[in-house]
């Protein structure tokens, strides 16, 4: 890479990191890093991102144009393409020439007639709940190279990032709902029984283990009964 593309990359990262640390939605911050995708790399008409979760539901995200959420429907219709196999199986795949493509044939005729002929996907992540690739495509054969896959895998680790701390954060509002709806339900029952907060918890537990009900339901329907 040239000198001022380094500086350039370098600069435009430190401001993606940044994107990524502040509480910011993560749509949001995926939007960004299409957009840069489209600026930072030669070539790229048209960028966004795929997450594949249980059962094959799939979500089209952060897309510069209506184009990549139109490939990614023709690649959950047949169940292939680069943006699939980036997903849940290789780390970049890349296409030079849609017209020639063999991997992927039925999905490789239907970009071509939508006017894309070249396309690079790279990994995000996968769970055993979601997997994840971006994906870059061209209008122009052999649109991508090496430097281009450099730099794309750069942007999809802070892709990840985004996508991964966006989970952290919805796990950690859960987790605290629970201990509040919890404690709520262990104040009404040391309220109503005149126990202590061990001997609430106890009853609670209890309760769940006999109705074998998560112990989440079984405070939830405590805190219904208050004023009862």
């Amino acid at each position: 890479m040239t000198e001022s593309l380094n500086h350039d990359l370098a600069h435009r990262m430190a401001e993606l990191a940044r994107t990524v640390a502040s509480p910011r939605r993560v749509e949001d911050v995926l939007s960004d890093v299409t957009a840069e995708a489209k600026k930072l790399i030669p070539g790229v008409d048209a960028a966004g991102v795929l997450l594949i979760g249980k059962a094959g539901r799939f979500e089209s995200l952060a897309a510069t144009s209506d184009l990549p959420h139109r490939l990614d429907e023709l690649q959950m219709e047949y169940r292939e393409g680069p943006c699939v196999q980036a997903a849940l199986d290789d780390l970049i795949v890349r296409s030079d020439d849609f017209r020639t493509e063999q991997r992927w044939p039925m999905y490789s005729a239907a970009a071509v007639e939508l006017g894309v002929l070249s396309g690079v996907s790279f990994k995000l992540y996968t769970s055993s709940q979601t997997a994840g690739a971006l994906n870059l495509f061209a209008f122009e054969p052999n649109a991508f190279d090496a430097e281009a896959e450099t730099i794309g895998a750069v942007l999809a680790a802070h892709a990840a990032a985004a996508i991964l701390a966006s989970r952290q954060n919805e796990q950690l509002e859960s987790a605290l709902s629970t201990r509040d709806r919890i404690g709520q339900a262990k104040g009404i029952i040391m309220e109503r029984y005149n126990v202590d907060d061990v001997k609430a918890f106890d009853m609670l537990r209890k309760l769940s283990q006999d109705s074998n009900t998560r112990l989440t339901e079984v405070a939830a329907r405590v805190i219904e009964t208050r004023g009862q």
